[in-house]
Protein backbone atom coordinates (compact mmCIF):
# COMPACT_ATOMS: atom_id res chain seq x y z
CA UNK A 1 0.00 0.00 0.00
CA UNK A 2 3.12 2.48 0.82
CA UNK A 3 4.60 1.10 -2.02
CA UNK A 4 1.80 2.07 -4.58
CA UNK A 5 1.14 5.65 -2.64
CA UNK A 6 4.76 6.19 -3.47
CA UNK A 7 4.38 5.46 -7.03
CA UNK A 8 1.48 7.97 -7.45
CA UNK A 9 3.12 10.53 -5.84
CA UNK A 10 6.29 10.26 -7.79
CA UNK A 11 4.06 10.10 -11.26
CA UNK A 12 2.63 13.61 -9.70
CA UNK A 13 5.72 15.29 -9.15
CA UNK A 14 7.24 14.17 -12.60
CA UNK A 15 3.67 15.53 -14.39
CA UNK A 16 4.56 18.26 -12.49
CA UNK A 17 7.82 18.90 -13.49
CA UNK A 18 6.78 18.50 -17.14
CA UNK A 19 4.21 21.12 -16.69
CA UNK A 20 6.64 23.74 -15.67
CA UNK A 21 8.50 23.72 -18.96
CA UNK A 22 5.33 23.59 -20.56
CA UNK A 23 3.72 26.95 -18.70
CA UNK A 24 6.91 28.42 -19.45
CA UNK A 25 6.58 27.92 -23.41
CA UNK A 26 2.91 29.37 -22.75
CA UNK A 27 3.93 32.41 -20.89
CA UNK A 28 6.55 33.34 -23.51
CA UNK A 29 4.62 32.75 -26.09
CA UNK A 30 4.35 35.67 -29.17
CA UNK A 31 2.18 38.18 -28.48
CA UNK A 32 -0.61 39.09 -31.44
CA UNK A 33 -2.71 42.55 -31.67
CA UNK A 34 -5.51 41.29 -33.40
CA UNK A 35 -7.00 44.36 -34.83
CA UNK A 36 -10.82 45.05 -35.90
CA UNK A 37 -11.27 47.41 -38.70
CA UNK A 38 -13.47 50.10 -40.55
CA UNK A 39 -12.85 51.82 -44.12
CA UNK A 40 -11.29 54.68 -42.98
CA UNK A 41 -7.71 55.64 -41.06
CA UNK A 42 -7.22 51.94 -39.93
CA UNK A 43 -7.46 50.95 -43.06
CA UNK A 44 -4.46 53.13 -44.25
CA UNK A 45 -2.16 51.35 -41.18
CA UNK A 46 -3.23 48.08 -42.72
CA UNK A 47 -2.21 48.92 -46.16
CA UNK A 48 1.03 50.97 -44.79
CA UNK A 49 1.96 47.59 -42.50
CA UNK A 50 4.10 50.54 -40.49
CA UNK A 51 2.45 49.28 -37.41
CA UNK A 52 3.71 45.79 -37.61
CA UNK A 53 7.53 46.92 -37.97
CA UNK A 54 7.34 48.76 -34.91
CA UNK A 55 6.44 46.03 -33.35
CA UNK A 56 7.80 43.27 -34.54
CA UNK A 57 11.05 44.24 -32.42
CA UNK A 58 8.51 43.47 -29.63
CA UNK A 59 7.86 39.88 -30.87
CA UNK A 60 4.32 41.23 -32.12
CA UNK A 61 2.23 40.07 -34.86
CA UNK A 62 -1.12 41.43 -36.32
CA UNK A 63 -3.89 40.16 -37.64
CA UNK A 64 -6.85 42.36 -39.38
CA UNK A 65 -10.47 41.97 -39.67
CA UNK A 66 -12.54 44.24 -41.73
CA UNK A 67 -16.67 45.10 -40.34
CA UNK A 68 -19.14 47.71 -42.31
CA UNK A 69 -20.19 49.18 -38.68
CA UNK A 70 -19.15 49.29 -35.06
CA UNK A 71 -21.87 47.14 -33.08
CA UNK A 72 -20.15 44.21 -35.25
CA UNK A 73 -16.65 45.12 -34.23
CA UNK A 74 -17.84 45.30 -30.62
CA UNK A 75 -19.52 42.39 -30.98
CA UNK A 76 -16.21 40.69 -31.75
CA UNK A 77 -14.62 41.95 -29.00
CA UNK A 78 -17.14 41.21 -26.28
CA UNK A 79 -16.56 37.61 -27.80
CA UNK A 80 -12.98 37.98 -27.45
CA UNK A 81 -11.79 37.59 -31.54
CA UNK A 82 -10.26 41.14 -31.65
CA UNK A 83 -8.26 43.50 -29.36
CA UNK A 84 -8.35 46.73 -31.01
CA UNK A 85 -10.87 48.72 -32.90
CA UNK A 86 -12.09 52.04 -34.58
CA UNK A 87 -15.52 52.69 -33.60
CA UNK A 88 -18.26 55.71 -33.32
CA UNK A 89 -19.87 57.71 -30.75
CA UNK A 90 -22.77 54.72 -29.94
CA UNK A 91 -21.48 51.28 -30.53
CA UNK A 92 -19.49 51.21 -27.33
CA UNK A 93 -22.03 52.35 -25.05
CA UNK A 94 -24.74 49.68 -26.30
CA UNK A 95 -21.86 47.39 -25.80
CA UNK A 96 -20.93 48.27 -22.63
CA UNK A 97 -24.81 48.06 -21.36
CA UNK A 98 -24.45 44.35 -22.67
CA UNK A 99 -21.78 43.86 -20.39
CA UNK A 100 -18.55 44.10 -23.26
CA UNK A 101 -15.22 44.50 -21.46
CA UNK A 102 -13.86 47.43 -22.81
CA UNK A 103 -11.78 50.93 -22.91
CA UNK A 104 -11.49 53.86 -24.66
CA UNK A 105 -8.19 54.25 -25.80
CA UNK A 106 -7.94 57.44 -28.04
CA UNK A 107 -10.33 59.84 -29.65
CA UNK A 108 -10.58 61.84 -32.67
CA UNK A 109 -11.67 65.53 -32.80
CA UNK A 110 -15.30 66.15 -33.30
CA UNK A 111 -16.54 64.66 -37.09
CA UNK A 112 -19.40 66.86 -37.43
CA UNK A 113 -19.32 67.15 -41.14
CA UNK A 114 -18.63 63.37 -41.37
CA UNK A 115 -22.18 62.13 -40.69
CA UNK A 116 -25.90 63.83 -42.11
CA UNK A 117 -28.97 62.81 -43.44
CA UNK A 118 -29.92 62.63 -46.48
CA UNK A 119 -32.52 62.26 -49.05
CA UNK A 120 -32.90 61.87 -52.77
CA UNK A 121 -32.41 64.16 -55.11
CA UNK A 122 -36.03 64.94 -56.25
CA UNK A 123 -37.25 63.88 -53.03
CA UNK A 124 -40.48 66.40 -51.81
CA UNK A 125 -38.69 66.45 -47.85
CA UNK A 126 -36.50 70.16 -47.51
CA UNK A 127 -36.85 70.53 -43.64
CA UNK A 128 -36.79 68.56 -40.63
CA UNK A 129 -39.88 68.89 -40.30
CA UNK A 130 -41.11 67.56 -43.21
CA UNK A 131 -39.60 64.22 -41.82
CA UNK A 132 -42.75 63.22 -39.24
CA UNK A 133 -44.46 60.22 -40.72
CA UNK A 134 -41.65 59.15 -42.82
CA UNK A 135 -39.08 55.95 -42.77
CA UNK A 136 -35.59 56.60 -42.18
CA UNK A 137 -33.00 54.08 -42.44
CA UNK A 138 -29.65 53.97 -40.77
CA UNK A 139 -27.63 51.45 -38.37
CA UNK A 140 -29.25 50.14 -35.04
CA UNK A 141 -26.87 50.81 -32.15
CA UNK A 142 -24.60 52.99 -34.30
CA UNK A 143 -23.15 57.20 -33.60
CA UNK A 144 -25.74 58.18 -35.99
CA UNK A 145 -28.88 56.54 -34.25
CA UNK A 146 -27.79 59.44 -31.23
CA UNK A 147 -27.46 61.99 -34.07
CA UNK A 148 -30.91 61.27 -35.37
CA UNK A 149 -32.42 61.39 -32.20
CA UNK A 150 -30.95 64.57 -30.88
CA UNK A 151 -31.76 66.09 -34.33
CA UNK A 152 -35.28 65.79 -33.95
CA UNK A 153 -35.56 66.70 -30.95
CA UNK A 154 -33.78 70.42 -31.71
CA UNK A 155 -36.73 69.80 -34.71
CA UNK A 156 -38.72 70.04 -32.30
CA UNK A 157 -39.94 66.38 -33.19
CA UNK A 158 -40.26 63.05 -31.18
CA UNK A 159 -37.97 60.11 -31.39
CA UNK A 160 -41.60 58.10 -32.70
CA UNK A 161 -42.42 60.84 -34.84
CA UNK A 162 -40.56 58.92 -37.67
CA UNK A 163 -40.58 55.39 -39.12
CA UNK A 164 -37.18 53.82 -37.81
CA UNK A 165 -35.84 50.90 -40.48
CA UNK A 166 -32.31 49.55 -39.41
CA UNK A 167 -30.24 48.66 -42.26
CA UNK A 168 -26.74 48.22 -42.30
CA UNK A 169 -24.78 50.67 -44.94
CA UNK A 170 -25.36 48.84 -47.60
CA UNK A 171 -28.88 47.44 -47.39
CA UNK A 172 -29.44 51.13 -46.02
CA UNK A 173 -27.90 52.49 -49.82
CA UNK A 174 -29.78 49.69 -51.68
CA UNK A 175 -33.19 50.73 -50.14
CA UNK A 176 -32.74 54.77 -50.44
CA UNK A 177 -32.07 53.64 -54.38
CA UNK A 178 -35.31 52.04 -54.57
CA UNK A 179 -37.34 54.01 -53.08
CA UNK A 180 -38.13 52.04 -49.83
CA UNK A 181 -37.17 54.72 -47.64
CA UNK A 182 -37.30 58.06 -47.31
CA UNK A 183 -33.91 59.55 -45.75
CA UNK A 184 -30.85 57.67 -44.79
CA UNK A 185 -28.84 58.79 -42.06
CA UNK A 186 -25.47 57.53 -42.60
CA UNK A 187 -21.19 58.46 -42.69
CA UNK A 188 -18.67 58.89 -44.61
CA UNK A 189 -17.43 57.16 -46.38
CA UNK A 190 -20.79 56.05 -47.54
CA UNK A 191 -21.97 59.62 -46.95
CA UNK A 192 -20.06 61.22 -49.54
CA UNK A 193 -20.43 58.03 -52.20
CA UNK A 194 -24.42 58.78 -51.75
CA UNK A 195 -23.62 62.78 -52.47
CA UNK A 196 -20.79 61.83 -55.46
CA UNK A 197 -22.77 58.90 -57.18
CA UNK A 198 -26.63 59.26 -56.43
CA UNK A 199 -26.98 62.62 -55.94
CA UNK A 200 -28.44 62.83 -52.50
CA UNK A 201 -29.20 66.09 -51.07
CA UNK A 202 -27.68 66.60 -47.58
CA UNK A 203 -30.58 67.78 -45.16
CA UNK A 204 -28.71 68.25 -42.05
CA UNK A 205 -25.28 66.96 -40.81
CA UNK A 206 -24.07 67.14 -36.87
CA UNK A 207 -23.14 70.67 -37.08
CA UNK A 208 -24.77 72.39 -33.74
CA UNK A 209 -26.22 68.88 -32.94
CA UNK A 210 -24.09 66.54 -32.23
CA UNK A 211 -19.92 66.14 -31.45
CA UNK A 212 -19.99 62.47 -33.66
CA UNK A 213 -16.34 61.67 -32.24
CA UNK A 214 -14.67 58.55 -33.34
CA UNK A 215 -13.00 56.29 -30.64
CA UNK A 216 -10.32 53.80 -30.32
CA UNK A 217 -11.04 50.92 -28.24
CA UNK A 218 -9.42 47.90 -26.27
CA UNK A 219 -10.68 45.29 -23.70
CA UNK A 220 -9.93 45.36 -20.15
CA UNK A 221 -7.89 42.59 -20.20
CA UNK A 222 -5.74 43.60 -23.14
CA UNK A 223 -5.02 46.51 -22.69
CA UNK A 224 -3.87 46.15 -18.90
CA UNK A 225 -1.10 43.44 -20.23
CA UNK A 226 -0.33 45.29 -23.25
CA UNK A 227 -0.11 49.06 -22.46
CA UNK A 228 3.04 48.96 -24.91
CA UNK A 229 1.27 48.28 -27.75
CA UNK A 230 -1.67 49.68 -27.58
CA UNK A 231 0.34 53.30 -27.46
CA UNK A 232 2.31 52.33 -30.17
CA UNK A 233 -0.48 51.39 -31.96
CA UNK A 234 -2.12 55.39 -31.46
CA UNK A 235 1.32 56.52 -32.21
CA UNK A 236 0.79 55.31 -35.78
CA UNK A 237 -2.48 56.14 -36.04
CA UNK A 238 -1.70 59.85 -35.28
CA UNK A 239 0.62 59.74 -37.90
CA UNK A 240 -1.39 58.94 -40.65
CA UNK A 241 -4.27 61.26 -39.07
CA UNK A 242 -1.27 64.29 -38.92
CA UNK A 243 -0.59 63.57 -42.74
CA UNK A 244 -4.01 63.71 -43.81
CA UNK A 245 -3.49 67.38 -42.53
CA UNK A 246 -0.14 67.99 -44.34
CA UNK A 247 -0.73 67.04 -48.07
CA UNK A 248 -4.95 66.31 -48.62
CA UNK A 249 -4.16 65.58 -52.35
CA UNK A 250 -1.93 62.69 -51.73
CA UNK A 251 -4.30 61.46 -48.92
CA UNK A 252 -7.01 61.04 -51.22
CA UNK A 253 -5.39 59.50 -54.14
CA UNK A 254 -4.16 57.10 -51.75
CA UNK A 255 -7.85 57.03 -49.88
CA UNK A 256 -9.53 56.01 -52.84
CA UNK A 257 -7.09 53.24 -53.93
CA UNK A 258 -6.84 51.42 -50.24
CA UNK A 259 -10.66 51.44 -50.33
CA UNK A 260 -11.82 50.94 -54.01
CA UNK A 261 -13.40 54.49 -54.12
CA UNK A 262 -13.80 56.96 -56.48
CA UNK A 263 -11.35 59.45 -55.76
CA UNK A 264 -14.50 62.65 -55.69
CA UNK A 265 -15.70 60.21 -52.96
CA UNK A 266 -12.17 60.56 -51.37
CA UNK A 267 -11.83 63.83 -51.44
CA UNK A 268 -14.87 65.28 -50.43
CA UNK A 269 -14.50 62.74 -47.23
CA UNK A 270 -11.09 63.89 -46.39
CA UNK A 271 -11.89 67.78 -47.02
CA UNK A 272 -14.52 67.69 -44.15
CA UNK A 273 -12.58 65.21 -42.19
CA UNK A 274 -10.70 67.63 -38.91
CA UNK A 275 -7.51 66.58 -37.91
CA UNK A 276 -6.56 65.05 -34.67
CA UNK A 277 -6.41 61.96 -32.45
CA UNK A 278 -6.43 63.32 -28.35
CA UNK A 279 -5.74 61.32 -25.13
CA UNK A 280 -9.45 59.93 -24.01
CA UNK A 281 -10.20 62.50 -20.94
CA UNK A 282 -12.87 63.02 -17.95
CA UNK A 283 -14.39 65.52 -19.98
CA UNK A 284 -14.96 63.22 -23.40
CA UNK A 285 -16.52 60.38 -21.59
CA UNK A 286 -18.72 63.07 -19.59
CA UNK A 287 -20.48 63.54 -23.12
CA UNK A 288 -20.45 59.68 -24.06
CA UNK A 289 -22.33 59.54 -20.20
CA UNK A 290 -25.06 62.24 -21.97
CA UNK A 291 -25.04 59.93 -24.86
CA UNK A 292 -25.54 57.00 -22.50
CA UNK A 293 -28.42 58.91 -20.47
CA UNK A 294 -30.15 59.85 -23.81
CA UNK A 295 -29.93 56.40 -25.06
CA UNK A 296 -31.49 55.27 -21.16
CA UNK A 297 -34.25 57.80 -21.27
CA UNK A 298 -35.86 56.31 -25.02
CA UNK A 299 -35.70 52.94 -23.35
CA UNK A 300 -33.10 52.11 -26.00
CA UNK A 301 -30.34 50.91 -23.24
CA UNK A 302 -31.57 48.25 -20.57
CA UNK A 303 -30.40 50.03 -17.77
CA UNK A 304 -27.84 52.96 -16.69
CA UNK A 305 -24.13 52.75 -17.55
CA UNK A 306 -21.46 54.83 -15.88
CA UNK A 307 -18.95 55.76 -18.54
CA UNK A 308 -16.45 55.93 -16.74
CA UNK A 309 -16.05 52.33 -15.95
CA UNK A 310 -14.81 51.97 -19.33
CA UNK A 311 -11.79 54.33 -18.91
CA UNK A 312 -8.32 53.28 -18.82
CA UNK A 313 -6.47 53.84 -15.10
CA UNK A 314 -5.75 57.20 -14.60
CA UNK A 315 -7.49 59.03 -16.97
CA UNK A 316 -7.32 62.87 -16.09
Amino acid sequence: MQASHFHQRRSLIAAAALAVPAFHALAQSPRVLRIGNQKGVLSFLKARGTLEKRLAPLGVSVTWTEFNAGPVQLEALNVGSIDFGDVGEAPPIFAQAAGAPLVYVAATAPLVASEAIIVPKGSAIQKLADLKGKKVAYNKGSNVQFFLAKLLEKNGLAYSDVQHVHLAPADARAAFVQGSVDAWVIWDPFLAAAQKTLEARLLADATGVVNNRGYYFSSRSFADKNADILRIAVEEVTAIDKWFGTDRAAAAAEYAAILGLDRSVAELTLQRRPIGTVPVTKAILAEQQVIADTFFELKLLPKKISILEAAQAGVA
